[in-house]
């Protein structure tokens, strides 16, 4: 047997999990007489087994950062020419998320341990108004996942996933894969029935490491998924996508940076910055800023270059994307963004400000215009990392609200915004189809990806499932689009 420790250093909780070559859901071997796990500490487990996956620069597991090709690499740029099968990087982050019965992963599951978090509660003598809180925010946190996954690789079983029965613990036999805008529906039920539970009066888990059961603060996260959710709709369902993202803004979205849904402050130790933990502490240098990023930011001469990368000779220099780089010859990144207690956010108020700018456009009543949203967009991105307000009126000036071709403008500017955020950069720049990106002449695929492949192991465990799937959403590429990415 193996142990897995998860030192959560904001709450000095030291957890282990044991397992047997597989994750948390060893738990349920026996599902007739589960372990006893307290439910917070499933709960905070799923927080951070998230934070770690999303956040991760690991080559073998989160390369999001290049789909947008923000990220050079040096040495070996196999991942910025989109190799995803010499490293099983698709299944690793579906494992990662999911703990499928494939799993032979190093930590739980997010969903594997959402799942678990809810069936000990169940039996826990918790406050019924507290047990309520803490039912939403397990719920809160199944939604992020499983948009995510929808958001990767479109139809994902859902419905009928994670279900262990007595005869089957491990959920071992093939299970439908699930249609992608069936399941964002769902979804959005799932968040408004949390919101519904909820008493922001009375605390939720105390062992929360990103609000410590602050209700206020999960409320707001919750109708900012929502809209989040609502916007990515836009193209495919616009009257719905209206209604939704409206409800959710006169809801109560984040309000500043102190609503992010993430860390203001990475601890040290196995909870610090995963970008630290990959680029620094690793001992290898292996990534660059690219060249793509830099280059845009120094046409419009934009001062969060100043924060976020180190100077040569003068000089911002991105590292040659998709093309070996020798790691002297380039920029570097400051420790704002690779230190071992740098912020981390999932979704954050810069984001929800560029979300506001484009639902806007789109003519959604969502408190100004776009042209004032845009601004204000930039301006939190510049707050977000401790600069003065007044340096957004430098990028405004260089990069103006176009009203014509609002999703360039928006596009570009929530692109540069979500730098060091992979999969949220992605969800802009698929749905906007700004910055267009280029195909590196070594690309291992045929297009810049807009999605991944599924997993080699799905394949192998629930193949007439899978194979069905890849066939409905028009074939398993990389260049097959997900459900809301319409144009």
């Amino acid at each position: 047997m193996k142990k897995i420790f998860l030192i959560i250093g904001l709450s000095s909780l030291a957890l282990t999990f044991t397992s047997c070559e597989r994750d948390i859901t060893s738990l349920n071997e026996d599902p007739k007489h589960p372990t006893e796990v307290p439910s917070g500490v499933l709960f905070a487990s799923a927080e951070h087994a998230l934070m770690d996956q999303m956040l991760s620069a690991s080559v073998n597991r989160n390369i999001s950062r290049f789909f947008t090709q923000q990220w050079s690499e040096t040495t070996y740029p196999d991942e910025t020419n989109y190799n995803m099968t010499a490293r099983p990087i698709p299944g690793n982050h579906y494992n990662r998320m999911m703990a499928s019965a494939s799993a032979t992963i190093p930590s739980p599951g997010v969903l594997s341990a959402l799942r678990d978090a809810r069936r000990f509660l169940e039996k826990e003598d918790v406050d019924p108004v507290k047990k309520k809180n803490n039912i939403a925010m397990i719920e809160l946190v199944n939604v992020y996942a499983w948009a995510n996954l929808v958001d990767t690789f479109g139809d994902v079983p859902y419905f009928g996933a994670l279900k262990a029965t007595a005869d089957n613990p491990n959920n071992m036999a093939e299970i439908p894969y699930d249609d992608a805008k069936t399941i964002y529906l769902d979804l959005i039920k799932r968040i408004d029935a949390a919101i519904a539970m909820m008493d922001t009066s009375v605390k939720g888990y105390d062992r929360d490491l990103i609000y410590k059961g602050d209700m206020v603060k999960w409320k707001k996260m919750a109708n900012s998924l929502k809209f989040r959710m609502a916007v990515t709709l836009a193209d495919v369902e616009p009257a719905l996508a209206k209604t939704y993202a409206e409800a959710a803004f006169n809801g109560g979205l984040f309000t500043d940076k102190s609503d992010n849904f993430g860390l203001q402050t990475f601890p040290s130790g196995l909870l610090s910055n995963p970008v630290y933990q990959d680029v620094i502490q690793s001992g290898r240098n292996d990534f660059l800023p690219s060249d793509v990023l830099v280059d845009f930011m120094n046409t419009t001469n934009d001062p969060r270059r100043d924060v976020w990368f180190t100077k040569l000779k003068g000089a911002y220099v991105g590292g040659l994307y998709g093309e070996n780089n020798v790691f002297d010859d380039y920029s570097h990144f400051t420790d704002v963004i690779s230190g071992e207690n740098a912020q981390g956010f999932l979704l954050d108020y810069t984001e929800i400000m560029f979300l506001r700018a484009e639902a806007a456009a789109r003519n959604f009543s969502v408190g100004d215009n776009a042209a004032n949203l845009y601004g204000q967009a930039i301006k939190a991105s510049v707050v977000e990392y401790g600069m003065p307000d007044t340096a957004a009126a430098t990028i405004i000036a260089n990069n103006p609200f176009n009203a014509a071709n609002w999703k360039k403008s928006i596009g570009e500017q929530s692109w540069v915004a979500m730098f060091n955020k992979g999969f949220q950069a992605w969800n802009f720049t698929r749905r906007l189809d700004f910055p267009v990106f280029v195909n590196p002449a070594g690309s291992r695929v045929e297009g810049v990806p807009v999605r991944m492949f599924y997993p080699v192991d799905e394949y192998l465990v629930n193949s007439s499932n899978v194979k069905a799937a890849a066939a409905k959403i028009g074939g398993d590429k990389v260049t097959t689009k997900i459900f809301w990415d319409k144009f």
